[in-house]
């Protein structure tokens, strides 16, 4: 699943070479047996990290977005409810450069995709998101987010 607005459908390509060694690379390894941490791809542009983690009711969580990097955030195990939205007009609440991530106080209407097991949705810059929450109750769950460098 992509999850763009129509004014960008050109002006990124999801199918240069960064995202297909991306894809290629969530395609060909086992995510399930991969230990938690960071896995180079194309060096500083193209990088896994590998996530285990207890999901959070929505409540407790906070959208964020990226400036340099888009995610495709991959999950392994478990179910997740995750928010989808532009981040235009949002208010931020932290914003950490040094960490590529800008945090959001949540809009009062907001999309969501759940995410099963072999699912995977890629955001870009303009995209805010709202990972790891829970569907209904907190669980378990393993995400591989691969980093790719706009």
């Amino acid at each position: 699943m992509f999850f763009t607005n129509i004014k960008l459908a050109e002006k990124y390509n999801y199918l240069n070479e960064k995202f297909l060694a991306a894809y290629d690379w969530l395609r060909n390894n086992d995510l399930k047996a991969l230990e938690p941490g960071k896995y180079e791809i194309m060096g500083d542009d193209v990088f896994a990290n590998v996530h285990e983690y207890n999901t959070l009711p929505v409540e407790e969580k906070k959208f964020e977005a990226h400036d340099k990097f888009f995610d495709i955030q991959c999950l392994v195990e478990g179910v997740e409810f995750f928010g989808v939205c532009n981040r235009e007009g949002l208010i931020v609440s932290e914003s950490r450069p040094e960490n590529d991530i800008v945090l959001y106080e949540k809009p009062e209407v907001y999309g969501h995709v759940i995410l099963y097991p072999g699912d995977f949705i890629v955001v870009a810059p303009e995209d805010a998101h709202m990972p790891g929450c829970a569907l209904t109750v907190t669980a378990a769950a393993k995400k591989v987010v691969v980093k790719v460098r706009v």
